[in-house]
């Protein structure tokens, strides 16, 4: 709060003179009015906004209204407000990334002539993501996803397309769902879904009420667009551009769908995919299914406090908290948030994860030397996407090289494991990491960097081309030395005739006013005071001293000067075809990603079992239709890491057949909320991969979690509270199936402790 008030004290001025003022008021009043947009205008020092969205910054933001002032007279005046750089980042990362309800606009220009450079909405970052993570970690990839209900009767025919804008995935599917889009739902919550489009005319209907709610219960932004555009017509020959490989599968999977090719038709218009052409040939595409990760709904997600929430007391408040343990920058929490939202269905999957985990915590030595190097490793995603978009620069190549050499450390650690293990570990990893670092892949992008770039500069944070690497780069650098000498003798013979010493007294400055002169103190000037005026040219006396110049030193500094210019325009045209060579290792990278942030990940989780006051355990999982769950000795990992709590574990055997179904009564504060979900979060996490917070477990696979928890009415839609339950359990049992995992936490609850029960 006292940052804002600070904030209000250095606000920048509005300068505009009546003229400006009058243009801009005219070009403001053109604008379509749109609720949900944000428009900031980059006033070059600082930016404004003005309006409903001025007084919605300077309250939201500012926490008061005397932020704002009036631009223009009379009745035609707005409400603005202007926004220091650093304040204008910190609005931008909250809009995109923590808030779900306003779109954002960036216009440059002058007086009545202004044209939009920048939009992003939460699921679409686009053009903002410089501004988000140049100093942040992006721990989230977000998601859009496009629907397209068709109601029949009682159920409702969903047509689903996704694009995940980070990892490159196009994705389509279609699916069946109840009144309630438990479905819908799930599916929202898998995906990681941060937007959704949905068709405008049905938008308003009655049927969409349940909808809507949905999406709200998940956090995730409305989009409205034209019934048009959700049309498939065009779609295998787009498809065909952006999607790698032939375009036979493509077309093979495109017709297998009814509804889900309009929604992601409307995708590709909405996202711009095809204006920009760096995105041609970079998308992969897979059909999206219900049944390939266990199934969560948005209850379940915070009765279990699997993500962060701006409440946390502290990071182990929540799953992602505790379990994060990751050290890649940025890769391993985005895959650590896909995973916690995809548990997994199949066994195999689940225990090859566990043998990896286990691997880890038995050899102590292994996952710290590991995670030692991974500490080192940048966003190879990230700088990759930079790559493609012909966006990067040399420091972000030089990060891709310093992440490249750090893993022939990771091969050599990997190699002296000789556990259980080694063969998956050799499959999984070492081959994979063989192939990529041959001289034809990585090590091949290593030698251009090498030979390309001055890696002794790095040192200064200077990031240039090696003169060594191009003749005319060479040349241009030895003339520009020569000079320097040149110049640097001058100053010697210049100080030998003034009779000065040449680094104390008569000081060689270089500036952007005047380039090269020479400079002596007030005190010294009298001294040399005939001289100057005869010999010199005087360019301007201050408080630090006398700068002067002679034609000599103005001649060589001007040739300098010259060949300065070339060398940094010949080092900017070598850039550039660095840049075009290095993007054509962007698979390589890509696919080494993948297998760095996996096994980030997988040693976060073996660093979180390993070092519990209580050690974890491996669970051992059987199919869904097999076994049964018994947990002994469990507790609930998120409470038992909060420093003020001795936790008690508990026993829980859900029976195949005999304890298939538990009520649990006991006293107010009896620790009943606590059993009923840690059993929930201890399914999960071992269907994620990771041990368990148990003495031992025994886990059969469930294909969904559901949850109800907590008494909440919905007044304003007049539903009372126990209609509430009523309707939220209803549709649970109606998307449950046997294989489901059920967690009620009071149902039928009075308001009385007497009546119902609890």
């Amino acid at each position: 709060m006292d940052e804002n008030f600070q904030d209000l004290n250095r606000l920048p001025e509005l300068k505009l003179d009546a003229k400006q003022a009058q243009g801009f008021l005219s070009f403001f009043k053109t604008l379509p009015r749109d609720p949900r947009a944000i428009r900031f205008f980059d006033r070059r020092d600082y930016y404004t906004a003005h309006g409903e969205n001025a007084t919605f910054i300077s309250k939201m933001y500012y926490h008061t209204t005397s932020a704002l002032r009036q631009l223009g007279n009379g009745s035609d005046a707005i409400s603005s407000v202007s926004v220091s750089r650093s304040m204008f980042e910190t609005i931008t990362r909250d809009l995109l990334l923590e808030r779900t309800d306003h779109t954002l606009e960036l216009y440059e220009g002058s007086g009545s002539n202004w044209r939009l450079v920048k939009s992003g909405s939460p699921g679409n970052l686009g053009s903002f993501e410089e501004i988000l993570f140049a100093n942040n970690e992006m721990q989230d990839s977000p998601v859009i996803v496009a629907l397209t209900p068709n109601f029949r009767e009682n159920e409702c025919t969903v047509g689903i397309g996704y694009i995940d804008l980070t990892k490159r995935v196009l994705g389509l599917g279609e699916f069946l769902d109840d009144c309630h889009f438990t479905n819908v739902e799930s599916a929202l919550i898998s995906l990681g879904c941060k937007e959704c489009l949905l068709p405008v005319d049905n938008a308003k209907s009655s049927e969409y009420k349940p909808l809507h709610d949905a999406l709200s219960r998940c956090g995730v932004m409305l989009t409205e667009r034209k019934k048009t555009e959700f049309k498939g017509r065009d779609l295998v020959q787009d498809l065909g551009r952006l999607v790698k490989g032939s375009i036979e599968p493509v077309r093979d999977l495109v017709s297998g769908f009814e509804y889900a090719n309009g929604a992601l038709g409307s995708l590709l218009s909405y996202a711009e995919l095809l204006a920009d052409e760096s995105n041609y040939g970079s998308y992969s595409i897979r059909e999206y299914s219900l049944n390939s990760c266990m199934r969560l709904d948005s209850a379940a997600m915070r009765a279990l406090n699997v993500m962060e929430s701006k409440t946390d007391a502290n990071k182990n408040f929540s799953l992602f908290g505790l379990m994060n343990r990751t050290c890649t920058a940025g890769m391993g929490k985005r895959l650590l948030h896909m995973w916690l939202k995809q548990p997994l269905l199949d066994v195999n999957e689940i225990n090859s994860r566990l043998d990896l985990v286990q691997t880890f915590v038995e050899d102590t030595a292994l996952r710290q030397d590991l995670r030692q190097h991974l500490k080192r490793i940048s966003d190879i995603e990230r700088l990759v996407r930079y790559l493609e978009k012909r966006r990067a620069n040399l420091q972000q190549i030089v990060k891709l090289y310093q992440s490249g050499i750090r893993l022939p450390y990771i091969k050599s650690a990997l190699e002296r494991n000789e556990g259980q293990f080694s063969s998956l570990i050799k499959q999984r990893y070492l081959e994979p990491l063989e192939e990529l670092t041959d001289d034809s892949h990585l090590n091949r992008f290593i030698s251009l960097v090498e030979a390309a770039v001055d890696l002794d500069q790095l040192e200064n944070g200077e990031y240039m081309i090696s003169p060594s690497y191009d003749p005319k780069l060479c040349q241009l650098k030895d003339e520009q030395e020569s000079f320097e000498q040149q110049i640097h003798r001058l100053h010697q013979q210049t100080a030998n005739d003034l009779d000065l010493s040449a680094d104390k007294a008569l000081k060689l400055d270089k500036g952007t006013q005047f380039g090269h002169v020479f400079r002596i103190t007030k005190k010294e000037e009298p001294k040399i005071r005939k001289k100057l005026n005869t010999h010199f040219i005087v360019l301007e006396t201050r408080k630090d001293g006398v700068k002067f110049t002679n034609t000599k030193l103005k001649k060589l500094g001007d040739q300098y000067q010259k060949i300065l210019e070339e060398y940094k325009n010949c080092q900017k045209v070598l850039v550039a075809r660095v840049v075009q060579t290095a993007a054509t290792f962007c698979e390589v990278f890509e696919s080494l990603a993948v297998l760095l942030s996996e096994l980030d990940v997988l040693l976060s989780f073996a660093d979180l079992a390993a070092s519990c006051p209580t050690p974890y355990t491996r669970p051992y999982i059987t199919p869904s239709d097999v076994g049964d769950i018994v947990l002994e000795g469990s507790r609930h990992p998120c409470v038992e890491a909060q420093d003020w709590v001795n936790f008690i574990p508990n026993d829980c055997r859900l029976v195949r057949g005999k304890s298939w179904f538990q009520i649990i009564t006991g006293p107010n504060m009896g620790g009943k909320s606590t059993f009923i979900r840690q059993v929930g979060v201890n399914i999960l996490m071992a269907q994620v991969g990771s041990f368990v917070p148990c003495d031992k477990a025994s886990i059969s696979v469930r294909d969904c979690i559901f949850a109800r928890v907590g008494a909440g009415d919905c007044q304003l839609r007049g539903v009372s509270t126990f209609m509430q339950e009523m309707l939220e359990t209803a549709s649970i049992l109606k998307g449950a199936t046997d294989k489901s995992l059920i967690i009620i936490d009071e149902l039928g609850r009075g308001t009385s402790t007497y009546d119902g029960f609890g």
